[in-house]
């Protein structure tokens, strides 16, 4: 999969550049491991804007994806590698041996025709997944479990790897992609391999419409607002911030302002990702 630069036949498309996409072997989705999502646009359950700059966008069908990788000890065949909307990475359509089909997510190096397997007699290879007290100290994974069975929940980006840096009685050392060094319970499942669609992060959109497409509104500063709206609005011509730090639209510091008050996973953390 490489980057191509598209033609300049508008301003938009001057900068655009798409991922060309030579690994993707199956266009059209599973129809069964297919659900439809309704969109919220940033609102809750009381139509009030919670999260801002969501809304519009193509409404994509979500794929139903096996985190969890439970079926220990049965080979699967890779059908096809796909693209995904409600993601970064790729995803691989798996056809079990007992017939069942699943998606995962692609790691790099799978390919259509591939066998991948779970559980702890499974191979060291790109794609099997195994509980991390198998996996070899030094070895690059992703799709990593918090719990024992609730499925994957760190390094599932594009891109993403965490490594195993040690073993220490009932846990492994992972460090992750932020840098930060955390400890996770040697019975979680990981994945062997490196998630694919590397370049994601290389790829330049061209023109404010195909973020609109994804889904993302507008973000419009602070310092053009007036005095009601926002902390920084108001004054003649370009004001400064005028006050100790910026500020957040509800008041907040916005820089350095320490925010994190849930501390349950702080014994687990060697090392954090900031100093």
């Amino acid at each position: 999969m490489g980057i191509k630069k598209v033609k300049p036949t508008s301003p938009g498309r001057r900068g655009m550049t798409i991922l060309t996409r030579e690994d993707i072997s199956k266009k059209e989705p599973e129809k069964s491991l297919t659900v439809s999502l309704k969109r919220n646009a940033g609102r809750n359950a009381q139509g009030r804007i919670t999260v801002r700059h969501r809304g519009g966008g193509s409404k994509p069908l979500y794929r139903i994806i096996d985190f969890a990788r439970n079926k220990p000890g049965v080979p699967a065949r890779v059908v096809a590698i796909e693209y995904d909307p409600n993601r970064t990475a790729n995803i691989a359509l798996l056809q079990y041996m007992d017939g069942e089909k699943r998606y995962i997510l692609a790691p790099v190096g799978l390919r259509e025709g591939d066998t991948v397997q779970s559980g702890e007699g499974a191979e060291i290879r790109s794609g099997n997944a195994l509980p991390l007290k198998s996996i070899p100290t030094g070895t690059q994974v992703h799709n990593i479990e918090l719990h024992a069975g609730r499925g994957g929940q760190m390094v599932r980006s594009a891109g993403a790897s965490a490594q195993v840096m040690a073993k220490e009685g009932d846990y492994a050392l992972l460090r992750l992609p932020s840098g930060e060094l955390r400890r996770v319970r040697s019975e979680c499942m990981a994945t062997i391999g490196q998630v694919s669609n590397v370049l994601h992060s290389n790829i330049s959109l061209g023109k404010a419409g195909k973020n609109r497409w994804i889904g993302k509104r507008p973000t419009v500063r602070g310092s053009v607002m007036n005095p009601r709206d926002h902390p920084h609005g108001g004054g003649e011509g370009k004001a400064p911030v005028g006050m100790p730090g910026p500020k957040t639209p509800w008041g907040k510091p916005a820089l350095g302002y320490k925010t994190r008050t849930r501390t349950v996973s702080d014994p687990y953390i060697v090392k954090k990702r900031k100093k």
